[in-house]
C-alpha cells in the first residue's frame, strides 16, 4: 500500500492556488479540467516531495461546504518553524496557532482547512514574539 493524495475541496480555485503555492510554497504538479464532470483537479507537492500530494478539487457549480474543521488538518515539517511562520505572516496569512514551543504551528486556507506546520527535527529554542502569541480563531 503506498500513499497517494489528500483531497480538499475548494470554492475558489485561484484563491486557493494562491494560498497554497504562493504563500505556503507548494508547486503544482498537474492540473485536470474534467468539463464533462464539471470539475478541475490540482495535485500540489512540497518542493521535492512529489510521493505526498495535496489534490485540490474545484466543482464549476457552486456548492456550500461545512466548516474545515470537519476535514482534520494537512500536516507538513518545515526547516525553520519561526522563519516559515513569519513568511506567512509577511504574506497576510493569519497563524491561528503560533510555534509558542517553536515545534507546530497552525494556519488555515481560505477554504477552512487547517494546516499543521512541525519543525523538522527538535524544536527550536523557544523565541519572542512566538512564546507570547495568542491562538487566534480555531485550528
Amino acid at each position: 500500500m503506498k500513499y497517494l493524495h489528500t483531497m480538499v475541496r475548494v470554492t475558489d480555485l485561484d484563491a486557493s492556488i494562491d494560498f497554497y503555492c504562493n504563500k505556503l510554497g507548494l508547486k503544482e504538479l498537474r492540473r485536470w479540467d474534467n468539463e464533462k464532470g464539471r470539475f478541475t483537479l490540482v495535485f500540489l507537492t512540497a518542493p521535492g516531495d512529489e510521493e505526498a500530494a495535496v489534490e485540490l478539487t474545484y466543482n464549476w457549480d457552486p456548492e456550500p461546504y461545512a466548516s474545515g474543521r470537519n476535514f482534520g488538518h494537512l500536516a507538513y515539517e518545515v526547516d525553520d518553524i519561526y522563519a516559515t511562520c513569519q513568511r506567512l505572516l509577511d504574506a497576510g496569512v493569519t497563524i491561528n496557532r503560533p510555534p509558542r514551543e517553536g515545534r507546530m504551528a497552525f494556519i488555515r486556507s481560505p477554504d477552512l482547512i487547517s494546516i499543521e506546520l512541525l519543525q523538522k527535527g527538535e524544536a527550536l529554542p523557544v523565541k519572542e514574539p512566538w512564546a507570547s502569541m495568542e491562538n487566534i480563531d480555531k485550528w
